[in-house]
């Protein structure tokens, strides 16, 4: 390789796969040559608030280490807390203990399967809560997650979410600014939210997250466009991306995440790996 001796270490998303078992969808992304999966908690999925979790837990890591699996655990499944409303609470709702206490058990499963990171967000800001105080809930609330994640020895990827109270890479920098401690609050970029939300070429963007890096999504591999990104506003060169993820000595996971296209979730999988690998290939060329 021309910018780093390590290849890119390709996953994907269980939420692309909620139409199968957890193990099932595991030995699928193993058997097409993935080598690590982002894990969403969900109520089909290693729902940390069913019976048994320690031992279910023990389960999924034991098939992780069997197949060759690295994972990130995800925490951004729709309804698990509140049935009738998605992602809710967050942490600037008013029931914001609920979702603390989900990153919390969320933190000890990650901690429990030896996972990379784990990765959340700040979700929505309730349209007559004052922004100074959704930034003094948000605060509280991860500097109690920052806790948990200390004393469990756990690496933490916030992702800005286009749309969400921290939408891009200026307010996640000014939540660090405003947390005591925020070493262990790495990033978590989607490289589709570098093309809607950042006024700089996607591979400049990466360039400029490199070092907070904790992991990183990238998307829909058949478009070349992300689904934050409204009436074709551009698609993503992705062997310059990759090339940038290389220059930085990234080593993390590069994560698809196609979380609406479950029903065809073993082709789309296929077809996902192969074109990052002709990417990658691409990005090493001369």
């Amino acid at each position: 390789m021309t910018t780093n001796d390590r290849l890119p270490r390709f996953g994907y998303g269980t939420n692309g796969f909620a139409n199968h078992r957890l193990s099932d969808a595991l030995r699928v992304l193993a058997d097409l040559g993935y080598e690590g999966v982002a894990l969403t908690l969900d109520h089909h999925h290693l729902d940390p608030f069913a019976g048994n979790l320690p031992r279910r837990v023990a389960e999924i890591g034991a098939l992780l280490d069997r197949l060759g699996l690295a994972v990130v655990v995800e925490t951004g499944a729709r309804f698990l807390l509140d049935p009738w409303r998605k992602h809710a609470p967050t942490l600037l709702d008013p029931d914001r203990e609920h979702r603390i206490d989900f990153l919390s058990r969320a933190v000890r499963v990650t901690a429990d399967l030896g996972a990379e990171a784990m990765s959340f967000w700040s979700g929505n800001k309730p349209p007559d809560l004052p922004d100074s105080l959704a930034w003094d809930h948000l605060v509280t609330g991860c500097a109690a997650v920052l806790d948990i994640a200390e004393r469990h020895d756990v690496r933490l990827g916030f992702e800005p979410e286009p749309g969400m109270f921290v939408s891009d890479l200026a307010s996640y920098d000014r939540l660090c600014t405003r947390l005591y401690s925020a070493d262990r609050l790495g990033l978590t970029l989607d490289i589709g939210h570098c093309q809607c939300t950042e006024p700089l070429p996607v591979a400049d963007c990466v360039r400029k997250a490199a070092p907070r890096l904790t992991y990183v999504q990238i998307d829909d591999m058949r478009r070349n466009v992300h689904e934050h990104l409204e009436f074709g506003a551009g698609e993503i060169d992705f062997p310059p991306v990759l090339a940038a993820l290389a220059e930085s000595g990234y080593g993390g996971l590069i994560a698809v995440e196609l979380p609406r296209d479950s029903h065809r979730a073993p082709s789309l999988a296929r077809d996902s790996i192969g074109f990052l690998r002709r990417a990658a290939g691409s990005a090493d060329a001369p």
